[in-house]
């Protein structure tokens, strides 16, 4: 792998790794981007511009140094470019594959604001982890010293991973309880295979546990554990659940046979590619083949159900969003890609009711942009007179997230909740109104990205850690 100088926007141009073809990707749930050759990869790390002020790390929820690690990326000093993005995100590879790249780092990108196309940093991010897991770079977790000290996390998704996995290089014991079969959250059950593939999600679980993390699976807390039985355990405990439960739709027929929740569907997709049998699945409730499908939301989640129905052998794929696709949630990338692969995006139209028992069709109505709400965006408004019947033979709703009531669940009325429901924690420390509870990702922030959930995990463990240090009689107050 030669050395290359950088600053090489202006000669070369920006090229992301090679794309499977649409018709041929769409028939399995495989990531669809072929690895990065060394070289390519050193090429595309040369064209950044190294600027004194890298806005592309400042949009970074974890502050990645991506200028220098893209350097060392193009002077063939691979392990240290590893070492320098780990340093610093507890799942570059995990990242770099599912992160919006195009909101948040490579948006900013400065040559991408001066029309020369942004640093394919993604894709960098992706080879240069994966090629330290090929070579043997990912070590083997090793605390200096062991703890006697012990935290119990409460959800195996990212922000809990990450945690148990800086609490664990402390030396500090940890126990990972979930209510899942499999550790990983919607890494392994909402995040389809062909963005995620899920041995990369398991590879870092068994990391985790040879570690000496303790997972606790198969395992409602609140129901088969109390609440208080895992601080009583637990020196510290962290709460990391998430947001599970769905918004729902209203409107005539809503609650008709057919109609499904995204995360459902998403679940049971990936636990059919995970070699699980699923009763709904093999029944044709939870499964798109042979049948028109409409999914209703314009966000991620969203994109992942038209992307998943499509490889289901669904008949028809059509996503309706209220807003127009510049206003859309999703990452333009992914659009693109369901675009591709077949998908009909239906803008500006929204449900009004459904028709059938099971459900055979959608009353849509059409939408226009009105004055901007609070927010600054748009406001839908209704088209009178525009609406119109669209088949549907399976529904499946995308509309966001919701948390579920903690307190309430838990028997713990001591747990804070914002109005929104969910849980109350301080910025920077993320601390409840419980001694010694913390909480972060979106059980805190409401639904949110992945990488936000890795750098609350990775402040929160460092928070425990403070916590832990203090003298006893502090702690307990």
């Amino acid at each position: 792998m030669s050395k290359r100088k950088m600053l090489q926007f202006v000669s070369v141009a920006k090229e992301m790794p090679e794309k499977r073809a649409a018709d041929a990707r769409a028939q399995d749930f495989h990531e669809i981007y072929t690895e990065f050759a060394a070289e390519k990869a050193a090429e595309q790390a040369a064209r950044c511009s190294q600027c004194g002020v890298p806005y592309c790390q400042a949009h970074c929820p974890l502050h990645n140094n991506i200028p220098d690690w893209l350097r060392l990326t193009a002077e063939g000093r691979l392990q240290e470019a590893y070492e320098m993005s780990q340093f610093t995100n507890t799942f570059p590879e995990i990242c770099g594959r599912i992160c919006p790249q195009d909101r948040l780092c490579e948006g900013n990108c400065v040559i991408e604001q001066s029309g020369h196309g942004t640093v394919t940093i993604g894709a960098v991010e992706k080879y240069i982890t994966d090629t330290a897991w090929d070579e043997g770079w990912v070590k083997p977790i090793q605390p200096a010293e062991e703890r006697p000290e012990s935290v119990g996390i409460i959800g195996a998704g990212p922000g809990g991973l990450a945690a148990a996995d800086r609490l664990r290089r402390a030396g500090i014991q940890v126990t990972v309880y979930d209510r899942h079969d499999r550790a990983g959250g919607l890494l392994t059950y909402g995040i389809p295979g062909f963005k995620l593939e899920k041995d990369v999600v398991l590879r870092r679980v068994a990391q985790l546990q040879e570690a000496g993390v303790e997972f606790v699976l198969n395992c409602n807390v609140g129901t088969d554990i109390s609440f208080d039985a895992i601080r009583g355990k637990h020196d510290a405990a962290l709460i990391a659940t998430g947001v599970y439960k769905a918004r729902d739709l209203s409107g005539p027929g809503a609650g008709g046979a057919g109609i499904v929740a995204a995360l459902d569907y998403l679940t049971a997709s990936n636990r059919v590619s995970l070699g699980d049998e699923v009763a709904e699945y093999e029944a044709g409730t939870l499964n798109a083949n042979g049948k028109r499908v409409v999914v209703i939301g314009g966000g991620d989640t969203a994109m992942d159900c038209v992307r998943t129905a499509i490889r289901q052998g669904a008949v028809s794929v059509k996503c309706l969003y209220r807003r127009d696709r510049a206003n859309m949630p999703g990452s333009q990338r992914e659009v693109q890609n369901a675009e591709e692969e077949g998908v009909e995006f239906v803008w500006l139209s929204a449900p009004k009711g459904f028709a059938g028992d099971p459900v055979e069709s959608v009353m849509v109505q059409k939408m226009r942009l009105g004055p901007p709400d609070a927010t600054g965006r748009q406001t839908p408004e209704v088209i009178e007179g525009a609406d119109y019947a669209e088949p549907a033979d399976l529904v499946i709703k995308a509309l966001g997230f919701e948390p579920e009531d903690l307190p309430t669940l838990w028997g713990e009325d001591a747990l804070e909740v914002t109005r929104w429901g969910t849980v109350r924690a301080e910025f920077g420390t993320h601390a409840t109104s419980l001694p010694g509870v913390f909480a972060v990702g979106d059980v805190v922030r409401g639904a949110s990205l992945v990488v936000w959930a890795i750098r609350d995990g990775r402040e929160a463990a460092d928070a425990i850690l403070d916590f832990l240090a203090q003298p006893a009689q502090v702690a307990a107050e």
